[in-house]
């Protein structure tokens, strides 16, 4: 059993993916037997994401390659999971910010990017990449790094507690 109270466990859902929906029907599984439990639900709960919940999620995640502001739990993974991007040269950075630029006035929202594990040229070639897809094609990927994120997050949050 996950030594984790619910308050704690909507507090770290709160912040590894901030969805009502999903916050409460996730947090209504409680207890959870284990981590790996924990993650099959959250999973299932964000499979899929409507466009209304990828927005309410977009509006707690600052910009790739930004830093975030405040001193929250969804800032401190952020930062954790952007720590590694911090030594790009500088022309990779100026087209990052060229290309959210261009995403936002595409698209009309923040690039959302699972950016653990990823270099900064990497991100880049995905955002490039990603620019050009039609709006469907594009939201539902944006639902799938959420959820990468999400997972990653709880995973970091919750690991500790088997």
């Amino acid at each position: 059993m996950m030594n984790v109270s619910k308050d704690a466990l909507r507090e770290g859902l709160a912040a590894s993916l901030s969805v009502n929906r999903w916050i409460d029907e996730v947090a209504a599984r409680y207890p959870y037997e284990s981590v790996a439990q924990l993650l099959a639900v959250a999973e299932d709960a964000a499979t899929p994401l409507s466009p209304y919940e990828i927005d309410e999620a977009i509006a707690h995640h600052p910009r790739i390659g930004e830093k975030p502001v405040g001193d929250g739990t969804s800032q401190s993974l952020s930062r954790s999971e952007q720590a590694g991007l911090g030594d790009a040269d500088a022309d990779i950075a100026a087209q990052i910010a060229a290309g959210n630029e261009a995403y936002e006035e595409r698209f009309g929202r923040v690039f959302i990017i699972r950016a653990a594990g990823r270099t900064r040229a990497e991100i880049l070639d995905e955002l490039t990449r990603r620019l050009e897809l039609p709006n469907a094609t594009e939201l539902a990927i944006v639902g799938e790094q959420l959820r990468e994120i999400a997972l990653l997050r709880l995973e970091k949050l919750f690991g500790e507690e088997l």
